[in-house]
């Protein structure tokens, strides 16, 4: 069985970016899923309603799964608590992925929504630290795996593990 990968939309050259730019990953490799129909391309924040562009935003106080508790909040740049509206974006994501029997994703490093081994700090001074986005901690917490857009050959590996059986 082919398995279903989630995918952000930026990554597949949609610009729907806080400032309203795409991302795109030129791969062999995402072509060859596209053409199988795999790719289940999703926005997380366009789908919860947010729009582009929009102010940038970051985690502070945690991780995404910290934001689920109350511990972490999204903020943007003006100081604005948009932290419900990000959950719901992660919620989606799941929905989503659900929906479509997605056991992979693929999703853009950084964000607070997509970021899966990278966030930025919640300084916006551009730096980034280890950590996962609401999204990606969601999914991870139902059993997806989760890749970032650097770690395709990863998920391509994992793929011919998982398809073998």
């Amino acid at each position: 069985m082919k398995e279903k990968i989630l995918i952000s939309a930026c990554l597949m050259g949609f610009p729907v970016r806080y400032n309203q730019s795409d991302k795109p990953v030129r791969s062999a490799l995402l072509a060859r899923w596209q053409q199988e129909g795999r790719l289940i391309v999703h926005c997380p924040e366009l789908a919860a309603g947010l729009e582009t562009p929009r102010l940038p935003a970051e985690l502070t106080d945690g991780q995404g799964a910290d934001a689920f508790t109350g511990l972490a909040k999204i903020r943007e740049t003006d100081g604005s608590d948009v932290t419900p509206h990000y959950l719901l974006a992660a919620w989606l994501a799941l929905k989503t992925a659900q929906e479509n029997h997605c056991r992979f994703a693929i999703m853009t490093d950084g964000s607070p929504t997509c970021g899966s081994s990278r966030i930025y700090d919640g300084t916006f001074q551009g730096k980034t630290i280890a950590g996962e986005g609401v999204a990606v901690a969601l999914l991870r917490q139902h059993g997806i795996e989760v890749f970032a857009e650097h770690q395709i050959a990863a998920l391509a590996q994992r793929l011919v593990e998982v398809e073998q059986v």
